[in-house]
């Protein structure tokens, strides 16, 4: 029999604002255990929690970027349960009445586009931090609790792992553009707890799923789903009962491990929390966050495809980061060729990026240096080969392109007497390669080509050189 897996992701995205949700103390990350805390966040006795209206705006701004529909009367609710990093034996979200609902996010997989329903998001705070030391004791960093966490929560619309990655990865663009969210995988500021079943293809009847908790990297969301379809299809073909449970997913053996029993909505106890007023969102406000919205990743990829004569790919490919997306901007705006600038960025500037784990906003090459480069090789200075010797000098010492050209004496060369004298050199100590171009073998023409540009350091004009070599040697 043939199996289907039926997946929903619970998307966890902590907030970008100063302080945290209920409270004035820091939410900065990297501080000393515990140097962020207060009586509000610790949970003592008789304090009262406020409402961060930046937390709100930000979740609403959240909402409208994936078209739900913002409830104008939500309220939080007290989420009962008991852990070491939950000082008040309680959190504070949302339940029956969310901020936002009914949405949605568009994926391209394999060419076609699919449409993946949100099914609410929500404010709520984080918890702390457990720490386990290799002494066999444990701590409690409480530094985390009472950050703003937003919670998007998916329709089970995801068909496969690299759908649940992809969907991840979408958000998390979206996020970064709004400014809402960092995004930062590795310090868990955006992580992601996996809901996933099986059934057999074309039932319409969900079967038991199991709970992934605090996934952190799309390679682990596609990996731990992999993992836990199989699992639990070999589970029904041996004949045993599929268990609905939270797991954990072990990046060093590759497998998910039980964790404890799935806990259902009544298990929690939700009731109104009562220290907190509902809130109330007013139409004028929503107009208001919606007139100051970003363009956003798919309206960027449609406006670089046809203002810039972009191929799709390219303009995926640049929108993916915002940053990204304004470096390319600048530098066609100070001239340089929307798809020469594409291919220097794609190729040269993100492999070089991907080897030193940066993003674009960490590295001092500018466009202006790009654009330059760029010039230097259309006003046939230099070629393009020489171009990627350049450009990696000026990545690495911040110099500028005609400046290291002039400094190494990387001039292209496009003499015809002296590319002449080169290719005759070449012939002389080539004899039985120029007698077999003479019997037929054209092909051939690479070789003295390279050879040449080789004689020359690669400063020789390549498309003269090809010239050059196809009339001289048919000449003999």
């Amino acid at each position: 029999m043939q199996y289907e897996a039926v997946i929903g992701l619970e998307v966890h995205a902590q907030l970008l604002t100063e302080s945290k949700i209920f409270c004035g103390c820091s939410t900065q990350f990297g501080a000393e255990p515990n140097t962020q805390v207060c009586p509000v966040c610790l949970g003592m006795p008789g304090v009262l929690p406020v409402l961060n209206r930046k937390a709100l705006e930000y979740t609403i701004k959240t909402g409208l970027a994936m078209n739900c529909k913002i409830s104008p009367y939500s309220r939080f609710a007290r989420k009962n349960y008991f852990y070491p990093d939950l000082p008040k034996g309680y959190q504070i979200s949302q339940y029956e009445l969310p901020l936002c609902e009914d949405g949605y996010l568009e994926i391209i997989t394999d060419g076609e586009r699919r449409k993946i329903r949100i099914k609410r998001i929500h404010l709520e705070e984080d918890a702390g931090k457990n720490i386990h030391d290799l002494s066999g004791y444990s701590f409690v960093d409480f530094n985390r609790t009472g950050v703003p966490l937003m919670e998007i929560v998916s329709e089970p619309d995801i068909k496969t792992p690299k759908e649940a990655a992809l969907y991840m990865k979408k958000l998390r663009a979206i996020l970064r553009y709004l400014g809402v969210c960092d995004g930062n995988l590795e310090q868990g500021s955006l992580r992601c707890d996996a809901n996933v079943s099986v059934r057999p293809v074309g039932s319409q009847e969900y079967g038991v799923k199991t709970e992934i908790k605090n996934i952190n990297s799309f390679r682990f969301v596609e990996k731990a789903l992999e993992y836990e379809i199989k699992r639990q299809i070999k589970l029904i073909n041996n004949g045993e009962k599929i268990i609905q449970e939270t797991r954990l997913w072990d990046s060093i053996t590759g497998t998910t491990q039980s964790m404890r029993s799935k806990e259902e909505a009544h298990d929690y106890r939700y009731f109104p929390e009562p220290d907190l007023a509902p809130v109330v969102v007013s139409s004028d406000w929503i107009e208001k966050i919606k007139k100051n919205m970003p363009e956003l990743p798919d309206a960027k990829i449609e406006r670089f495809i046809k203002d810039y004569g972009l191929p799709a790919y390219d303009a995926e490919i640049l929108t993916e980061e915002k940053s990204l997306s304004e470096w390319f901007e600048e530098a066609v705006r100070l001239g340089g060729k929307p798809k020469e600038i594409a291919n220097w960025i794609m190729v040269e500037l993100l492999r070089i990026l991907n080897e030193e784990n940066k993003d674009i906003t960490e590295c001092n090459f500018k466009p202006s240096q790009l654009v330059e480069l760029v010039n230097l090789v259309d006003k046939g200075i230099i070629n393009r080969n020489i171009a990627k010797e350049v450009f990696e000098e000026v990545y690495k010492t911040g110099k500028s392109a005609e400046f290291i050209v002039k400094e190494k004496g990387l001039t292209q060369i496009s003499d015809d007497s002296v590319i002449i004298e080169a290719i005759k050199q070449v012939m002389d100590k080539n004899p039985k390669e120029v007698d077999r171009f003479k019997n037929g073998e054209e092909k051939l023409i690479g070789f003295f080509v390279g050879q040449v540009m080789k004689l020359t350091k690669g400063k020789a004009n390549p498309k003269l050189v090809n010239e050059l070599v196809l009339k001289i040697l048919k000449e003999q």
